[in-house]
């Protein structure tokens, strides 16, 4: 791994929200393969995932006209509660874009964590499109789930 991108890992501002969570010893699954398998317990988090720690990150490096406009990012589960709760405690507006397909306690639970939640398309591909239209539109910024070093 080049090593501006470990320094870049370093300098993240993951522990500005999120938990430290512990790593557990999966004792069947150690045991069964002879060898010792730890588990990272990102269930531990608000947000039930480690979603929380690249949405975080990546709006934290946002320069403050592009906190101030707001991002969008597509999801119908962890990222969208991310990107939410991220955007709640950097005082960023947050649009998530969801399938009409989403469960309601998805939904909702953006929502309380601050999130703007706006239903479109039948599936993640449709909602996506959207949300890159209205990135582009608004000038939002588009916080992709995974394919962004700062995520």
């Amino acid at each position: 791994m080049p090593r501006r991108y470990i320094e870049e890992i370093l300098r993240a501002r993951v522990y500005d929200v999120a938990r430290e969570t512990p790593l557990e010893r999966a004792r069947r699954l150690s045991d069964r393969l002879g060898n010792t398998i730890l588990l990272k317990r990102e269930d531990d988090q608000q947000v039930f995932s480690f979603k929380l720690r690249g949405a975080y990150n990546k709006i934290y490096s946002l320069d403050p006209e592009s906190r101030a406009r707001g991002v969008v990012a597509a999801s119908a589960g962890n990222h969208a509660q991310g990107v939410a709760l991220a955007g709640r405690e950097l005082g960023v507006p947050t649009t998530i874009v969801m399938p009409t397909t989403t469960p309601a306690i998805k939904v909702e639970t953006v929502r309380r964590l601050g999130g703007r939640a706006v239903l479109k398309g039948d599936s993640y591909d449709e909602a996506n499109e959207y949300a890159l239209a209205l990135a582009e539109e608004k000038g939002l910024s588009f916080i992709h789930p995974f394919d962004d070093p700062k995520v």
